[in-house]
């Protein structure tokens, strides 16, 4: 068993090189500096927040980084490419994709990852959290839009996981559509909390990764330091 920092299962990405345990292996992007940390940081930034197409110009542009970032870890097989002048040789992803965004937050983070994935299959998720969720911690999933999932690698796309009930509810009904050979979850900014969670009710063909993983949530589940609510800094707010 490797030595674990901090949560049960996040390892340092200083190398990018994650360590598989036997539970969710969560994986923090902000561990190592890169050109993460400035789109994180003006997602962040409160009087960046005023301007909506810049916000999810940003949640875009950290959706290609991370999208970058998890190809790393997909099964590659060596090709051969003709080119004009010879022959080339280079490995090529053979992993079969289905992206779902959990809307509404997640559509430009999710527009960001396909940019990359620009072949993979679309899903989409309709989850929220119930009017009585600060009593009762229940979130409801009404609305789901995939194809068979049968040996896909999923990725499941949301900029924020607080508490990770919406997340973890989305699974299960996402296991409704076929046995996926992998899920990859990708969120912005990550409450302990929520990591937490998705480790004790996840098995351990789920890999998470964060563009950061904050301090804590709130007394209303929001987290802390975090950047406020996605989905209204980017589409406006709700009723």
């Amino acid at each position: 068993m490797p030595e674990l920092i901090e949560l049960s299962c996040v390892v340092n990405f200083a190398f990018y090189k994650p360590i598989l345990v036997t539970c969710v292996t969560a994986i923090n992007l902000s561990d190592r500096n890169s050109v993460a940390n400035s789109y994180l940081a003006g997602l962040r930034d409160v009087s960046l927040q005023k301007d909506r197409l810049k916000f999810r110009h940003y949640l875009k542009k950290l959706g290609q980084v991370m999208a970058y970032e998890i190809s790393k870890n997909f099964d590659y097989t060596t090709t051969k490419v003709e080119t004009p002048l010879g022959e080339s040789t280079l490995g090529i992803a053979q992993d079969k994709l289905v992206v779902i965004a959990i809307m509404r937050a997640a559509l430009p983070f999710y527009d960001g990852v396909l940019s990359v994935f620009d072949e993979a299959d679309s899903g989409f998720v309709g989850a929220y959290r119930t009017t009585d969720f600060q009593t009762s911690k229940s979130v409801r999933t009404e609305y789901i839009a995939t194809g068979n999932l049968t040996d896909k690698t999923v990725i499941l796309v949301d900029p924020m996981l607080a508490t990770g009930k919406s997340m973890l509810d989305a699974i299960h009904k996402l296991e409704g559509y076929g046995k996926p050979k992998k899920w990859v979850v990708l969120s912005v900014i990550a409450a302990p909390e929520g990591v937490a969670y998705l480790e004790g009710n996840c098995g351990d063909n789920v890999t998470l990764w964060c563009g950061a993983i904050d301090e804590k949530l709130n007394e209303k589940f929001y987290i802390i330091p975090g950047l406020g609510d996605a989905g209204d800094l980017a589409f406006g707010e709700k009723i």
